[in-house]
């Protein structure tokens, strides 16, 4: 992520000259490469997986780091991840043995020990070997109070798309004749034992133009279905929400109707049908306590400022919707940011990000009025809520750093109380790094913090090999976390690495996302940019040896980097990527992020997009870094077209590059462990050639 320290004297932090980009041919020569699954695409995969193959993995340090990346996402003493279900704790658990995981069932009490007695629920790959299909568990949507009888979803081979089937948690079995939805993208929650609401593609063609669902029915044992909601097909999506009340009773259904990815209006179903809960359009749903339903606001509207949360009581709702007025929850600070809010059984829970460090708050309803109580958690530390129990006031979180190995704590809201119960043995030596948090100056004289994790005895003279993240996009924080994969492959090796909390993320609430959007995007390249220069400026690393790694919104931000300033970077990991931003809105979700980028199909849109947009920006006789370019086949939320069209296009200048396309696993590229070593052995063989080397 860095370049040459002597050439910091003629680079600009202004934004690059913005040169009308060569305007590619009408009916792009590219195009074919967005049929996803046509026999000629995935030849032309393949054959770039070997080539790449024989870059990446015939290297030496291959083999070392991929046995290293395999025992971790393998390891027999990884936490399980803890879910409150039935009185008990689920947990899907992956390991060599099991690739696909197995779904599986504890006590309270035994989930505490060393060794839990697990009881296996479904076994994935089993059922994956039955019916010749690639099974991944998505989650189950239980219902209450029992949480016996579940909805499973399944998704075959990891993309977002599932099939919902209904299963029996004390026979261990799918119900026959029970409810079941073929693959789509759907939600799903249960009314009653006999009802459910449904979302779902009902007839050919009746999703939105992101392809989620806008109809919302609801459906009985017997196969009524009954309609409650339709939204519009240029809506993003139309989602239910069911408000379980005292002993898992139904105490309301709430619609969200998706007018943009952060736009919405909320309606409450009533027996006079939909009634529109009073809320500015930037708010979102969050939790149900006490007869309050909790919102966040991500604009000032009605005296209070973006950030905050608000409750409305149901009743008072149901009563007068039109005069139901909402109470002040919590207002974040200027260095505040909510990062997740929940409810166990009586009380509300709120995880913060204070100048990027973590911290959890319990709130209590009573007399009309909220009152925080901050849980005893770990200071200076990353806090993630995994999950909050219906029953009680049980919560679990995860405490972490960079350099601190996850741990797990159980908190109860109602004490305030909070004990550590598992840990994550060190999958590195942290003995030997540091970190320290700096502030860059962007081109517009805004701050932007970065975190950096180096070695204690490296020197300052601009030759350290670093590897700089971004995201910078839909209001996501990225604060430190514990990631084994990089601490062993890449900085046992000497290697730095560093997080730019970039404009854009969430790290301080609605203005820091706000701050990027649409037209004024360019200004988190200029942040990522000038998060470089300063690293530059401080003699920690140099563009010889700074490569950069972004995924998802994070390929836009690397594409658009190496195409702006090719000469601050040497290596460049583009993964799952946005990339054509001049078509992003026609492939798979695309359309419902025009909210965060703008709309192509809008002329004003077009110019400030075209501006940018990395595959466009691409020009003859510029001397890139070269690229490593991976996707996966099997992604139904960012469309592999992108990556693949951006490799063709550099093909096209006769520009050098690698790109590997892994056939399944989803988005996330994780969902087989045997699968994720690999592709991070080939990341950080990869990034030691062109850093390290």
């Amino acid at each position: 992520m860095k370049r040459l320290a002597c050439a910091l004297a003629a680079l600009s932090i202004s934004a690059p000259a913005a040169l009308a980009p060569p305007a590619l041919a009408q009916d792009d020569p590219h195009l074919w490469l967005e049929e996803v699954e046509s026999p000629r695409a995935l030849a032309w995969a393949e054959a770039e997986n070997a080539k790449t193959a024989a870059v990446l993995e015939t290297d030496p340090r291959y083999q070392a780091m991929l046995a290293e990346a395999r025992a971790i996402f393998t390891a027999k003493d990884r936490i399980p991840t803890p879910g409150f279900r039935a009185g008990g704790i689920d947990n899907l658990w992956q390991d060599a043995e099991h690739p696909h995981g197995l779904w599986r069932h504890t006590t309270r009490a035994s989930y505490g020990a060393a060794q839990p007695a697990w009881e296996t629920l479904i076994d994935m790959d089993a059922l994956a070997k039955t019916e010749g299909r690639r099974w991944f568990f998505k989650g189950a949507v239980c219902l209450k109070p029992e949480e016996t009888t579940c909805l499973v979803r399944l998704s075959d081979g990891g993309g977002d798309a599932v099939e919902l089937r209904e299963f029996d948690t004390r026979t261990r079995r799918f119900v026959e004749g029970g409810f079941r939805f073929a693959e789509g993208k759907q939600y799903v929650q249960w009314i009653d034992r006999h009802t459910l609401v449904v979302g779902r593609e009902w007839t050919p063609g009746e999703v939105t133009q992101s392809g989620y669902p806008y109809v919302l029915k609801t459906v009985a044992r017997d196969g009524t279905a009954r309609e409650v909601f339709r939204g519009q097909k240029a809506d993003v999506w139309a989602q239910p929400a069911v408000l379980y009340g005292e002993g898992g009773r139904a105490d309301g259904l709430v619609v969200q109707r998706g007018l943009s990815f952060f736009e919405s209006e909320f309606s409450l179903v009533t027996d006079r049908g939909l009634v529109r809960i009073q809320l500015p359009k930037k708010a979102q749903e969050e939790a149900y306590v006490d007869g309050q339903v909790v919102f966040s606001l991500q604009e000032a509207w009605g005296g209070f400022q973006p950030g905050a949360l608000v409750a409305y009581d149901l009743a008072a709702l149901k009563a007068d919707p039109a005069g139901a007025r909402p109470t002040l929850v919590f207002q974040p600070g200027p260095r505040q940011a909510v990062q997740q809010v929940s409810a166990t059984d009586g009380k509300l829970v709120v995880t913060l990000l204070e100048d990027v460090k973590g911290a959890v708050d319990a709130y209590d309803f009573a007399d009309g009025r909220w009152t925080a109580r901050r849980l005893p958690l770990p200071k200076d530390a990353n806090i993630t809520l995994v999950d909050t129990s219906g029953k009680d006031d049980a919560l679990f979180v995860t405490v972490e750093g960079f350099l601190t190995p996850t741990s797990l704590w159980l908190a109860d809201a109602a004490s305030g109380t909070a004990q550590q119960v598992k840990t994550l043995p060190p999958r590195f030596d942290a003995s030997t790094h540091v970190v320290e948090q700096f502030w860059a100056t962007s081109s517009d004289g805004a701050k932007i913090p970065y975190f950096i994790v180096r070695p204690k005895a490296a020197k300052l003279d601009g030759s350290l090999p670093t590897l700089m993240y971004g995201y910078g996009g839909f209001e996501v924080a990225k604060p430190p976390i514990y990631m084994p994969e990089a601490g062993k492959l890449w900085m046992e090796r000497g290697g730095a690495y560093v997080i730019a909390n970039i404009r854009g993320g969430g790290e301080f609430g609605p203005a820091w996302h706000q701050a990027v959007l649409r037209e004024k995007r360019q200004l988190a390249f200029d942040d990522f940019a000038a998060v470089a220069r300063d690293l530059f400026a401080r003699k920690i690393t140099s563009a010889r040896r700074l490569g950069i790694y972004g995924r998802s919104n994070g390929g836009v931000l690397t594409t658009v980097s190496m195409t702006q300033h090719p000469e601050l970077w040497n290596a460049v990991v583009v993964e799952s990527p946005l990339v054509d931003m001049l078509r992003y809105h026609k492939l798979s979700a695309g359309a419902s992020w025009v909210g965060e980028y703008g709309d192509p199909d809008v002329a004003e849109d077009r110019a400030f997009i075209a501006k940018y947009s990395g595959y466009q920006n691409l020009k003859p006789g510029v001397r890139y870094p070269l690229a490593y370019i991976t996707t996966n086949t099997r992604d139904d939320r960012v469309h592999p077209g992108h990556a693949r069209k951006y490799a063709a296009r550099l093909a096209e200048l006769g520009v050098p590059y690698l790109y590997y396309e892994q056939t399944f696993g989803g988005h996330a590229n994780d969902a087989d462990p045997e699968l994720n070593a690999r592709r991070w052995a080939r990341h950080y063989v990869y990034l030691a050639q062109r850093l390290m080397d």
